[in-house]
């Protein structure tokens, strides 16, 4: 049974910095292409940081360019977001998702197999 388990967000003031954590299982993250969106009130889910099969390659948003990284560890099949001098703009639900195979970057949403419950990031001005 594939599941994503997303957890880490909270509330945060502007410069802050949050982990988000997603365990996989199901699958191995050497399998697929893994990552996050995220979603604020009002706009569309966006894809924002993805990993492919445990650091073959990596894609960002510019968005985020500098200030969040992706990591995974293969041992706890869990795949991480650091997420460093967040700004109020950030705020959104944060969505881990996967697939097999990605062909397009940004991702779109409709192109993922797995999906993660949103957890909440809120920065404060």
């Amino acid at each position: 049974d594939v599941q994503l388990q997303a957890c880490g967000g909270g509330l945060v003031q502007a410069g802050g910095s949050l982990r988000l954590s997603c365990a996989a299982s199901g699958f191995t993250l050497d399998d697929t292409a893994i990552g996050w969106f995220r979603q604020a009130p009002g706009k569309e889910r966006e894809a924002i940081y993805f990993i492919m099969h445990s650091g073959e390659a990596t894609w960002y948003a510019d968005s985020v360019k500098g200030r969040f990284t992706i990591s995974t560890n293969n041992a706890k099949n869990t795949v991480f977001l650091q997420m460093n001098r967040l700004q109020p703009e950030d705020t959104a639900v944060y969505y881990c998702a996967a697939a097999e195979v990605v062909r397009v970057y940004p991702p779109p949403p409709e192109t993922m197999h797995y999906w993660g419950k949103g957890t909440q990031v809120t920065v404060s001005s």
